[in-house]
């Protein structure tokens, strides 16, 4: 797991789930949904972009441009093992 500190300059586009692809309903439309960040990285209009989580619709996901300019302000810590409670897999 990494962590990062973002000073609020750093540019960033936010978007709402009827913003992102709608190709069917539940499972089926999140699955569309990478193709819209990989197009965010391509056009390069921001170092973030904040999407609503596909797991978890009221939680959200930043998605970082590392080729964005902005990106040299991020201070991005050493990563760090992940744990988790084990009665999530269950």
């Amino acid at each position: 797991m990494v962590t990062a500190e973002v000073p609020a300059s750093v540019s960033r586009v936010e978007v709402a789930t009827k913003q992102l692809p709608q190709t069917g309903g539940g499972v089926r439309r999140r699955r569309a949904w990478p193709r819209f960040g990989d197009g965010f990285a391509a056009n390069g209009r921001a170092a973030i972009l904040i999407v609503p989580s596909a797991l978890a619709l009221a939680e959200s996901n930043w998605l970082v441009n590392p080729r964005h300019s902005d990106f040299a302000k991020f201070r991005v810590h050493p990563p760090e093992k992940f744990s988790h409670d084990p009665r999530f897999f269950e």
